[in-house]
């Protein structure tokens, strides 16, 4: 199946399951894609995570019922997954603006929230630059942390932790990185950089995912003290920034990410393989730098 068709379906399991307790594992099980995966996926082309959607159509359902039927608001808390009414009232006042008990009184606006329906977009954007890379399999090592499938906005954290600790310095170090005369880290001019990250290489419950900035291991590497991956042979969609000053690292990889999802996948021919995603980045000659997304796909 491709992108859109999955993503329809998984829309479809929401609406026919939607007074039970979904979670992103139990989604993605009528697609093709890991939780992991399919969390991604649905943010960047839904623009929201897959659980503000769900909690946006039980209220908007909720909200239908109150004015349709004579149901207890302590019951339909309950209904939609609420363990209170006042924890249920919270939620309602947030995305309709008003209470439960006001939304019962005749003529009161709601604000509904409709289901989704997944098509192709034709969007004015600019052109985006990407390329196909067949890549045989290569190791890699580094700082590995373990994230919810929802914690996401929690990376840039992690990276400025691992900087602000010295862990960074010692994985530079350790993969023969170089410094300038004042000490400073130099980032590199091709791949071998140790200014990279993956993520999702390897399972760990179906509601977290692994992370590592890491470097590519060679003969020579340290690797002691570090975590490790291997890396399969894959075929990737490579997707490339336009260059940006030094201070802007990192800015560009969510944008990468959002256009190959939402405008590359449904019409490339191609659909995302379960695997690895990499982040390189790289200072170009002109001491600018530019940073690449590295997706695995299969042709379709």
């Amino acid at each position: 199946m491709d992108i859109l068709t999955q993503l329809n379906a998984a829309v479809a399991y929401i609406e026919k399951h939607i007074e039970d307790d979904l979670a992103l594992s139990d989604v993605s099980k009528v697609t093709t894609y890991s939780p992991f995966h399919f969390g991604r996926l649905f943010y960047y082309i839904a623009d929201m995570p897959l659980s503000e959607y769900i909690r946006k159509r039980k209220l908007s359902l909720a909200a239908g019922r109150l004015q349709s039927s004579s149901i207890k608001i302590i019951d339909l808390a309950v209904m939609y997954g609420y363990d209170s009414a006042d924890s249920f009232a919270r939620a309602f006042v947030r995305q309709h603006g008003i209470t439960p008990s006001t939304a019962r009184r005749p003529g009161t606006s709601l604000s509904i929230f409709p289901p989704l329906a997944f098509q192709i977009k034709i969007k004015g954007a600019k052109a985006m630059n990407w390329r196909i890379e067949e890549r045989e399999a290569f190791e890699v090592f580094g700082l590995e942390g373990i994230f919810r499938n929802d914690e996401t906005d929690n990376i840039a954290s992690y990276w400025d932790e691992c900087i602000g600790s010295g862990s960074y310095r010692r994985l530079f170090d350790a993969a023969g990185g170089k410094c300038n005369a004042e000490g400073q880290l130099l980032p590199s001019q091709d791949e071998s950089s140790v200014l990279n990250a993956i993520c999702s290489y390897k399972e760990i419950d179906g509601e977290s995912f692994p992370y590592m900035i890491f470097a590519k291991k060679n003969p020579d590497s340290k690797t002691d003290g570090f975590a490790a991956a291997t890396i399969p042979k894959a075929t990737w969609a490579v997707f490339k920034s336009d260059k940006f000053t030094p201070d802007k690292v990192g800015q560009e990889i969510p944008n990468l990410y959002g256009r190959a999802y939402s405008e590359w996948l449904p019409t490339s021919g191609y659909n995302k393989a379960n695997g690895p995603e990499m982040e390189i980045y790289y200072e170009a000659v002109d001491g600018m730098c530019y940073e690449e997304v590295w997706i695995p796909v299969i042709k379709l």
